[in-house]
């Protein structure tokens, strides 16, 4: 895939949905691979004695994820609500192999 143009480089709204249209490919794409991570800890898990959630994790992740979101200069805020959408999928996503805690 290209680089994306710059926000400021696109000069009409049909350029600028193009440029975000292919951002969320990305974001989907990138998604899909962490899901795959997931599957390798509901398969690595057991073997370690781990439930599906942890909570210390859980909120080890986020602290970092707002961190870098505030770094980067995005609402940790929003960062967080979007991760922890997705922290509580993955652990759905685990507990289809491992079980409910």
């Amino acid at each position: 895939m290209p680089p994306l143009k710059a926000p400021q480089d696109c000069e009409t709204m049909q350029d600028l949905r193009v440029q975000i249209d292919r951002l969320d490919q990305h974001l989907v794409e990138l998604l899909r691979t962490r899901a795959t991570y997931i599957d390798r800890a509901s398969q690595l898990k057991p073997g370690e004695g781990l439930p599906a959630r942890i909570p210390a994790r859980v909120e080890e992740v986020v602290a970092k994820v707002r961190a870098r979101a505030d770094g980067a200069g995005l609402d940790p805020d929003l960062a967080e609500r979007l991760w922890r959408i997705l922290i509580d999928w993955s652990i759905t996503r685990e507990e289809q192999v491992l079980g409910p805690d």
